[in-house]
């Protein structure tokens, strides 16, 4: 089953979704949180694919400012991953009735998964599925940020996030890309919420990541409270589902099949 409804009002904005598979009442659901320059429609058929393979619902989202959803005002509060995950995304739960989710997240939004499930004691979330986190600002991202920022005034990258974010691509670009620079977000750290984290997690880090060291996967395996099953992906940089699709969605599968007991 797919469902497609354009959009869903969530804490006073319309936010643009997708559904794959069983409804919230059927089976847990996959949510799935994107990175800082993505949306629904980048993820491409990756959740579909996933839900299908282990029989469970997936609702995917954009977030304010991305992709079809309502735009935000600008510039970003430093603090905007946790506005996400303590505020938005308990109300995006709510608003779908999901009883039982298991939260994956990419880079920005696996960092939001972290703080979701460190900082509220939330019964409905069962599991993480993290690519690429942050838990603290290393100069490498930030060095790559600043570079990204150099192409995207080239033109090219421009045109190609303009296909996903349409009118708002430069809000989107700069929104991101000027909060990381601020200078106020060096000191940006979620490192306490890792002890409170109470359930599996799955860690997936690709080896030329240029947005983060091991030191972050290192990090999250140490203070996590359940023990952290990571994958070291040779041959891919940040974005494993879509670099090692094959890889990445059967480290999601196995993770799934032997922690929960899915198909």
């Amino acid at each position: 089953m797919f469902i497609s409804v354009p959009h869903a009002g969530i804490a006073g904005k319309q936010l643009e979704y997708e559904w794959h598979g069983p409804g919230p009442d059927a089976a847990p659901t996959l949510v799935f949180l994107h990175e800082g320059l993505g949306c629904v429609a980048m993820w491409r058929d990756f959740p579909r694919r996933l839900a299908e393979a282990v029989g469970c619902g997936a609702l995917v989202y954009s977030r304010a400012g991305y992709g079809k959803s309502d735009p935000i005002e600008l510039p970003r509060p430093v603090e905007f991953m946790r506005e996400e995950g303590l505020v938005v995304l308990p109300q995006v739960l709510d608003a779908f009735a999901i009883r039982e989710a298991i939260l994956v997240g990419h880079s920005d939004g696996g960092s939001i998964a972290l703080i979701h499930a460190g900082g509220i004691r939330d019964v409905r979330v069962r599991g993480l599925i993290l690519e690429a986190p942050h838990v603290f600002v290393e100069e490498v991202g930030l060095e790559s940020i600043r570079s990204i920022g150099e192409e995207y005034r080239t033109g090219r990258l421009k045109r190609a996030l303009a296909r996903y974010h349409g009118k708002h691509g430069d809000e989107t670009f700069w929104g991101w890309h000027d909060v990381w620079l601020n200078p106020e977000f060096r000191s940006w750290n979620i490192e306490e919420y890792l002890p409170q984290i109470g359930v599996p997690v799955l860690l997936i880090q690709g080896e030329d990541d240029r947005y983060g060291t091991p030191e972050q996967v290192r990090k999250i395996e140490a203070d996590c409270r359940e023990p952290v099953r990571t994958v070291m992906l040779a041959e891919c940089g940040h974005t494993p589902h879509l670099e090692q699709p094959a890889g990445t969605l059967e480290s999601m599968k196995e993770f799934l099949r032997e922690v929960f007991g899915m198909r």
